[in-house]
């Protein structure tokens, strides 16, 4: 077995030559990963699936043929633990929801450092879900509560949801209980409350969830 095939495979989809040359350079120097196939759109990677599956996807949102949101839930439909991470730009916060309905457990901009790239291959690859740090800060600051929340989530209490959307516009517990005037040993109760009903570890894995159940809008 050569050393290539011990480590984790990776797809990369984006319809530009020149970022999926870099991208797979950069990827091909970490230990633990190895590129082992590229596509142009969500149509050229739904037919590699035909032949290989990888552990882990880097997918573009906006592509000619078959967008990214469309090739990962076609994707997911046949392979339902496919990890996929979007390759995302400022300015396409908009195609998030479909993006998580469509599977997709993270999100890193296009210009992040290749240590960032890593972290989010790590995280997803263990089964988390990653935002780049300033594609989440700036994501959590668009973040608004939804009118129709209650429509689509009752699992959560009212004031559960209330601070669940303060930690994803980036709130401390502290924070939040000057906020709401309660005590901060309130706000911890609650936060564990929400962290295990979401079944999240983290803020990312939160905003994915509110993303999801539409419990916010952005």
């Amino acid at each position: 077995m050569t050393s290539n095939q011990l480590k984790r495979k990776i797809i990369i989809v984006d319809d530009h030559t020149l970022f999926r040359n870099g991208l797979r350079i950069l990827l091909n120097n970490l230990d633990n990963y190895h590129v082992i196939a590229e596509a142009a759109n969500g149509k050229q990677f739904l037919e590699l699936l035909n032949t290989v599956v990888p552990d882990l996807v880097l997918m573009d949102i906006s592509m000619p043929v078959m967008d990214g949101i469309e090739a990962s839930a076609i994707a997911h439909q046949r392979y339902p633990d496919l990890k996929i991470i979007t390759l995302s730009m400022y300015g396409e916060e908009d195609y998030y929801y479909k993006m998580v309905n469509a599977g997709v457990k993270g999100f890193v901009l296009k210009n992040s450092d290749i240590k960032e790239v890593k972290t989010a291959l790590d995280v997803v690859y263990d089964g988390g879900s990653f935002f780049s740090a300033e594609l989440l800060q700036t994501l959590v600051n668009s973040l608004k509560y939804s009118a129709k929340s209650n429509e689509f989530h009752t699992e959560l209490s009212e004031r559960e949801m209330e601070i669940l959307i303060l930690i994803c516009q980036g709130m401390s517990n502290q924070e939040i209980a000057d906020k709401l005037f309660i005590s901060k040993r309130t706000v911890d109760k609650h936060r564990a409350n929400i962290l295990e009903k979401s079944e999240s570890k983290n803020t990312a894995q939160l905003v994915v969830y509110a993303i999801k159940n539409r419990l916010v809008e952005l």
